[in-house]
């Protein structure tokens, strides 16, 4: 069995949550073949950071690359839209031929099933994130042969809302948190008192940036007890312009003033490694944001929490804004200093025990490293698929 795992990204943040089951499988000796695939050099030198020795010995490594006329389309498009990322399949479809599994942490390599009819070539979706916005529950999601899912909030959503059958879920943890599990926190800002981190998210219709993006900062520029690392979702400033897909949406982020550059006790990061590493959501004392799934990572550890309505959403008993419990909700930057000074009262008083109750409905956490466990799931679909038996061979490694 030929068991390929792809990486087909603008950027880095997929690798943690998939990359961890490739070489759990590697280090339990599967006896199939174990290949990673990559699209653009940075995700091949995240890969080879992560993998290390693994990679180019137990488990392959191949640089995915696109044809002379796809790089000249994506010359004139890339800009706007993702042409690399669409067309790398149709460039290297001998290769997914060559694949008896595919496991992926997105959505779009279905595109390999519905455009070019690899009927035979089972795809797993590892999804990546554990957040509560409706496209992670549409009807693509039931379009995988099996999915793995870091909770039972996630499953029961799935098999509500996409109508995925529960036979084709496994709850297995949260991969990422295997990679981060004995990472001490680093402290950003030293000088202030406490720092808050603003995690906007990228889509128009949900994110807080384009609104009030510019007023936050002006929120915090000069202050000397309380610091803002601004860490947006690495793909809010990937593009000139942002699309959204599940509300056909358009916005441009802009630039960030010079002004808010220059601060002291501001730290600005539109997605280096530390974006996708979970550096900051350990580092902060305070969360600030909108949508992004980023928040269930920060909850690992209970702090205070804020969330910019920007929008003026109905949230409350809706299970996309299900995140917005586990703090104070605003609607306007004008209430931040407010805000910030009864965070940590009303996080003792009462959000903390919301926010465990959160992490527990959507997190599976037990002792066995989550990583291992989906790789388990996934060598007992391969199992099940081709009637040879090899999870004897993986336990006794």
């Amino acid at each position: 069995m030929r068991i390929g795992f792809l990486f087909n990204h603008d950027q880095i943040h997929q690798v943690a949550h998939s990359l961890p089951i490739a070489l759990a499988m590697a280090e339990r000796g599967y006896p199939g073949e174990l290949i990673v695939a990559t699209t653009t050099p940075a995700l091949a030198q995240e890969v080879r950071r992560l993998g290390g020795a693994h990679i180019g010995t137990t488990i392959q490594h191949i640089e995915l690359a696109p044809s002379a006329l796809s790089r000249g389309m994506d010359a004139v498009l890339g800009k706007v839209v993702p042409a690399a990322k669409l067309l790398i399949y149709r460039d290297n479809l001998g290769f997914f031929r060559s694949l008896d599994v595919l496991v992926v942490a997105e959505k779009t390599s279905l595109i390999l099933r519905k455009r070019y009819g690899l009927s035979n070539l089972a795809i797993i979706h590892t999804r990546h994130g554990a957040g509560d916005r409706a496209i992670g529950f549409d009807k693509a999601s039931a379009g995988f042969d099996h999915v793995l899912c870091s909770g039972n909030k996630i499953r029961d959503r799935l098999v509500a809302e996409a109508g995925l059958d529960p036979a084709r879920i496994s709850v297995v943890g949260y991969p990422k948190f295997d990679v981060v599990r004995d990472r001490e926190p680093k402290r950003f800002l030293p000088a202030a008192d406490k720092v808050v981190l603003y995690n906007p998210h990228c889509s128009p219709h949900l994110s807080s940036w384009y609104r009030h993006g510019h007023e936050v900062f002006e929120h915090f520029l000069g202050d000397q007890k309380v610091g803002l690392l601004f860490a947006p979702h690495v793909m809010l400033f990937q593009r000139d312009l942002v699309f959204t897909i599940d509300r056909l949406r358009i916005d441009k982020p802009g630039a960030i003033p010079p002004r808010f550059l220059r601060g002291e006790n501001i730290k600005i990061d539109l997605g280096s490694r530390a974006s996708t590493d979970m550096t900051y959501t350990l580092a902060a004392d305070i969360y600030l944001g909108d949508a992004s799934s980023q928040i269930y990572e920060f909850l690992l550890r209970p702090r205070p929490c804020i969330f910019l309505n920007s929008h003026g959403h109905a949230w409350r008993n809706d299970p996309n804004f299900l995140h917005w419990n586990a703090g104070e909700v605003i609607g306007s930057p004008d209430e931040l200093p407010d805000a910030i000074e009864r965070a940590s009262g009303l996080h003792a008083r009462h959000y903390r025990q919301v926010q465990e109750d959160l992490f527990a409905q959507s997190f599976d956490l037990t002792t066995t490293p989550s990583s291992v466990r989906a790789a388990e799931a996934i060598v007992a679909f391969v199992e099940r698929r081709s009637g040879v038996v090899t999870s004897r061979t993986l336990a006794a490694a």
